[in-house]
């Protein structure tokens, strides 16, 4: 068994609420400030090359931007993502090339226990998230853990992807589901 950092990386259960999760919790508290606070697009770059694990040639964040971690997030280059975006990352998020993410998208990785008493315990574990590229999320969409999207695909604004979406394909609701091909 692992330090809980290395069980939340390996998608294990762990406890988040932990010294070594604690301190880059207050480092990714910083840079976000430190980037939602700022107005120059060069400063928010460096910050955001900072805070993420990897931040692609042209992409373009809107603040404010709020994640967990930080270092567990890759975007894509050319890749848009609109104003107040919460990508929780205890795992990882991979964003890819040419994405349209609209206003108010969440990508969420964790996932609670069922059992009450390990949930009131703390316990959770984290699954990955992956946008594939030139995805189209459109305003309030909200992605759960362990989804992938394909690559072309369009999710309308509002919808809940709760599993995988093929490439190609236009989903809408709640939970989302496939209404077409594109």
């Amino acid at each position: 068994m692992g330090t809980n950092k290395q069980l939340m990386r390996a998608g294990e259960w762990y406890i988040p609420d932990d010294p070594e999760l604690g301190a880059d919790t207050e480092r990714r508290t910083a840079l976000c400030a430190a980037y939602n606070a700022e107005t120059r697009g060069d400063q928010q770059r460096a910050i955001l090359g900072e805070l993420l694990g990897g931040f692609g040639e042209r992409a373009c964040v809107r603040a404010p931007f709020h994640c967990d971690y930080g270092y567990n997030i890759t975007i894509g280059a050319r890749t848009f993502i609109n104003f107040n975006a919460v990508l929780l990352d205890a795992a990882p998020i991979t964003i890819g090339a040419d994405v349209q993410i609209g206003p108010n998208v969440q990508l969420l990785t964790p996932t609670h226990e069922l059992d009450a008493e390990r949930r009131r315990a703390g316990w959770e574990k984290a699954l990955p998230v992956t946008i594939g590229d030139n995805v189209w999320l459109g305003g309030g969409v909200i992605v759960c853990p362990g989804v992938t999207i394909g690559d072309n695909t369009v999710v309308g604004a509002g919808s809940v992807v709760t599993r995988d979406l093929p490439s190609g394909v236009l989903a809408v609701g709640n939970p989302a589901r496939v209404v077409r091909e594109l």
